[in-house]
This record gives C-alpha cells, structure tokens and sequence, in this order.
C-alpha cells in the first residue's frame, strides 16, 4: 500500500463467529472451540471477500489448527477458473489473505487464547478447498 493508506475498520471476532455461524453448514456447535473458529473464518471469507464457504470445518492438534472450507468463489473467479486461470485465482486469494492475516490470525488467537506464530492460507481446486493452516505456541500449563 502507498502511503498512510489504512484497511477498512476489521471486524471483531464475535462479528466474525455471527456472520459466519448462519453462512455454512459446521459439524461442531457454535459454543465449542472449533465451531467458533469454523464460523469466524467463514465470516471473515464472507464479510470480507462477499462470498463465504457453504461449508467448514476446524481440526485442532497440539499447536495445529487446520480449517477446510468448501465453496466460496466468487462469480468472477468462477469465470477466470472457466478460462483456465487457476494460478490468478489462487495468487489474488493468497495475496487477499496476506492482508486480512490481522483479522485472521487475532480471531485464532482470541478464541483459543493463544499465540499464533505461524500461518499459511492455500487454495484447492478439484475439488474446491481453502484450507488456513496456523501453528500455535505451546499449550498452557
């Protein structure tokens, strides 16, 4: 970004967990720790990209936390996809998330109420998948 440029106001991470919890099907609660993240991060896709996944699910670890979603492109990256321009897809998503790492990473870390050190989004396609893959510092205690 140029300048004193600023990203527009991020939303917290209960605003996340609300928008994403009635955007897609999750297996866990929205109460339990991996339901509130499934439902933050579809919210984050939604909010932010216009689109949110029409399903997700949240695999926790150790210090893994895995979050796979299906569904979620946007019409115009469906066109591209039909045009065989799977790299331009996947390279605007990845740089898309490198912006939103703040709002990502800060909803990880409040609902487990711990630090993230790491963290990595990938793009699949056939099938569909955006996969957001954080390493956490130890566990407490």
């Amino acid at each position: 970004m140029a300048g004193n440029e600023q990203l527009p106001q991020l939303h917290s991470t209960a605003e996340l967990e609300r928008s994403g919890a009635n955007a897609a099907s999750t297996p866990d609660s929205t109460t339990s720790l991996r339901g509130r993240i499934s439902h933050a991060m579809v919210g984050m896709k939604k909010d932010f990209y216009g689109k949110g996944p029409t399903k997700a699910k949240t695999f926790i670890d150790d210090e893994y936390v895995f979050v796979v979603m299906e569904g979620g492109l946007t019409r115009n990256e469906e066109v591209l996809l039909a045009a065989g321009e799977k790299d331009l897809v996947r390279a605007y998503r990845l740089r898309f998330q490198e912006a939103m790492t703040q709002t990502t990473v800060g909803a990880v870390e409040e609902i487990l109420g711990r630090k993230v050190l790491t963290y990595h989004s990938q793009m699949l396609f056939d099938p569909e998948r955006a996969i957001e893959i954080f390493v956490l510092d130890s566990p407490p205690g």
